[in-house]
């Protein structure tokens, strides 16, 4: 730290000398020229009661324009606009001085003396900058990196790394497919051809690294550029998209705020476009209640409601230590915003109505639930105690404390359900069908499928076992589900909320469905290595519960557009309250799988329960 100071201070020290000399001597010079070489008794007079005053002026003003706390081996126009404000407001005070003092000089030797000092302090500069950069060639070593998209993210990146990695990077040009932009220039650099020819261009210009700076660009032209790069020794990283750039509010600059590919970029799709004036208007200035608080979804709710600025935010969940984590996030993140943890489990009236009590809740989002879909096949009463019954409590709780408005997050999974999971979460749809007629409550359910990180899902497990070097295990090769990324689905949810009128139930448009397969692969490719060789891909059959294909609405339903674009309402069928309530009654007494699994087929007659059906052929069989 001692020896940092000491450098700088020294480098400032340099500085303020030469411009000294400089504001000493121009002075002298412009009274030469203006009297061809000859300088008359008065004027001399004048500079030598004034010049070292004047001087000491100049640097204090110099100062004040900030131009010994600059770093001028980044040098940028704004750096140029102090010079020039710092030298005229100096030639300006000098002639203001001798004018007050009585003291005359020709008009013309200031405009000479500021055109001189003008000059002498820019090449003074620039010499620095240029005596800075060679300095830096010798000291570091720079890597050559080609830039993927000359667009203005393209020219943000440059700007940013001439700022902060000038030092460490040699910029050789850009790629780009748009035909008119090849053989331009933007920022300085050269386009230097489609991103087909990038792997010519690495060849050719001995490129080290790739940056693909194209935040706005779906995952089938990320998944493009990836293999083409893959063709090249070039390291590769990428800027982050949209969505991310907006949920980190990202500060970093130049390198520093780029990354390796991720599967998520593989997958992207045009940015949501979210009413902010609504969504403000149904969360601002309320209480909000988020069950689940600590999960995935449950703590991305938690960070975009922050930014909309609710009342107080209820952050419930029954796991101290993830409650805990995402508090300490948020506070830190948003400090201005009140916030409230609440240890509890929903399937708990008593301590539920407590939390109902103390904080009235206006806006509820109901995250919290069981999901794995094949632990839940193999324990179908906890399944109903927490997704049906846990949320009938909830449910029950914000129409009784008159909330304004509950979203239920609900799945894919629970259209035509084949597991335990799916079918407790239509439950919980219909419960709060039945309890929304006559409730002044809001209650809507939106739904959607997987999202890419929540805990438990594939993409952990299988960058798990790529670490551990194989083999990746996928169910089925033509298995495919609908993925969307955490903070999409929470915009979405948001978005959703906003049109509640109650008793929808609201599909996300979640794209064209993957292949688990070919997501195993390209994150075997994503670390470096080919699938079926370095990393081996073996098949285990589908689990229990599990479905090949999932899909968003049942055969009864349609779908209605809304004013969301990306968002779509379901058209639920009318609803049977007294079957519904007997058949929560039995759930409600039993813990008899079978009971249980029967009970479920009963209100959900899409339901296909593969252990109904195996003891069914059992019995069958003797």
């Amino acid at each position: 730290m001692g020896m940092t100071f000491l450098i700088r201070l020294r480098e400032k020290l340099k500085l303020l000398f030469l411009d000294a000399v400089i504001l000493s001597i121009m002075p002298l010079l412009a009274v030469l020229l203006r009297f061809e070489g000859v300088i008359p008794e008065h004027e001399a007079e004048i500079l030598r009661v004034w010049l070292l005053p004047a001087t000491f002026i100049g640097i204090g003003i110099f100062y004040l324009f900030g131009m010994y706390h600059r770093i001028w081996h980044y040098a940028r126009i704004r750096d140029l606009y102090a010079i020039v404000g710092a030298v005229t407001l100096f030639s300006a005070g000098k002639f203001l001085l001798l004018f007050i003092a009585g003291e005359e000089l020709p008009k013309s030797v200031f405009l000479i003396s500021w055109m001189l000092t003008l000059g002498g302090i820019g090449l003074s500069r620039l010499a620095f900058k240029i005596n800075l950069d060679i300095f830096a060639d010798k000291q570091t070593e720079q890597h050559s990196v080609l830039i993927i998209g000359a667009g203005d993210a393209g020219a943000m990146l440059v700007r940013e790394i001439e700022q902060n990695d000038a030092a460490t990077v040699r910029i050789v040009g850009f790629a780009d497919d748009d035909v008119k932009k090849i053989g331009n220039r933007l920022a300085g650099f050269s386009i230097l051809g489609a991103i087909d020819q990038v792997p010519n261009i690495v060849e050719e210009h001995h490129v080290e690294h790739i940056i693909i700076a194209t935040p706005s660009a779906e995952g089938h032209e990320i998944r493009r550029i990836t293999e083409i790069c893959r063709r090249t020794p070039c390291k590769v990283k990428i800027m982050p998209g949209l969505y991310e750039m907006m949920e980190t509010g990202r500060q970093d600059k130049g390198l520093r705020q780029l990354r390796e590919i991720r599967l998520e970029d593989l997958l992207r799709r045009d940015p949501i476009e979210l009413d902010f004036d609504k969504i403000t208007h149904y969360i601002a200035g309320k209480t909000v209640l988020i069950t689940g608080a600590g999960g995935s979804i449950g703590s991305e709710l938690s960070r975009q409601i922050s930014r909309v600025g609710a009342r107080e935010i209820l952050l419930l969940g029954r796991g101290e230590n993830s409650i805990y984590e995402i508090y300490q996030e948020l506070k830190m993140k948003f400090p201005e915003q009140n916030y409230r943890t609440i240890i509890a489990n929903i399937t708990d009236k008593v301590r539920m109505e407590e939390v109902f009590q103390q904080y009235h809740p206006e806006v509820v989002f109901h995250a919290a639930a069981h999901k794995h879909v094949p632990l839940m096949e193999m324990q179908p009463e906890e399944a109903v105690h927490n997704n049906v019954f846990g949320t009938k409590n909830v449910a029950e709780l914000a129409d009784t404390y008159r909330s304004e408005i509950f979203v239920l997050i609900s799945t894919d999974k629970a259209v035509n359900p084949t597991s335990v999971m799916g079918a407790t979460k239509r439950a919980a749809e219909l419960v709060l069908q039945e309890i929304n007629q006559n409730s002044v409550t809001k209650f809507v359910t939106v739904r959607f499928g997987n999202v890419l990180g929540s805990r438990g899902s594939v993409v952990p497990l299988f960058e798990r076992q790529i670490a551990a070097g194989g083999p990746v295990t996928v169910t089925h090769p033509e298995m495919t589900r609908f993925f969307m990324t955490i903070p999409e689905a929470v915009q979405l949810v948001l978005q959703a909320g906003s049109q509640a009128e109650g008793e929808e139930v609201f599909l996300f448009d979640m794209g064209e469905p993957v292949k688990i397969n070919d997501m195993a692969c390209d994150l075997i490719r994503l670390h470096g290595l080919t699938p079926n060789k370095d990393i081996k891909i073996i098949y285990t059959g589908m689990r229990p519960g599990e479905k090949l294909y999932e899909e968003l609405l049942t055969s009864e339903e349609g779908t209605t557009s809304t004013k969301h674009k990306k968002i779509y309402k379901a058209k639920i069928s009318s609803l049977n309250t007294e079957t519904l309530r007997e058949n929560l009654k039995i759930l409600s007494n039993t813990q008899d799988h079978i009971i249980i699994l029967k009970t479920l087929q009963q209100m959900i007659p899409t339901y296909r329960s593969k252990q109904l059906e195996d003891v069914g052929n059992k019995r069958s069989a003797t």
